[in-house]
């Protein structure tokens, strides 16, 4: 069986296929949650997608993804409003 990757954003729209879809694809699905279903955000085909998530974008729903579906909202702005 074979990997698939999926691009993250690096630097200023820059893609590199560097994440397994497994990780990508639960980021994904609060995505969905929050703002609707937008396969190319996954799957790059499609016009004007920016193809893929940038780095703080994964972090702050994968963060969010931890916790009950009804807080996932509240804990991706959490995440994202977070500096380090």
């Amino acid at each position: 069986m074979t990997t698939e990757f999926h691009p993250v954003q690096v630097d200023s729209f820059v893609q590199r296929p560097n994440l397994p879809s497994e990780v990508t694809l639960r980021a994904y699905e609060v995505y969905c949650e929050l703002w609707g279903e937008q396969p190319a955000m996954v799957d790059l085909v499609g016009h004007g997608c920016r193809g893929g998530f940038s780095v703080r974008e994964l972090v702050a729903m994968l963060y969010a993804r931890s916790f009950p579906k009804g807080e996932w909202r509240m804990r991706f702005d959490e995440a994202f409003r977070s500096r380090p």
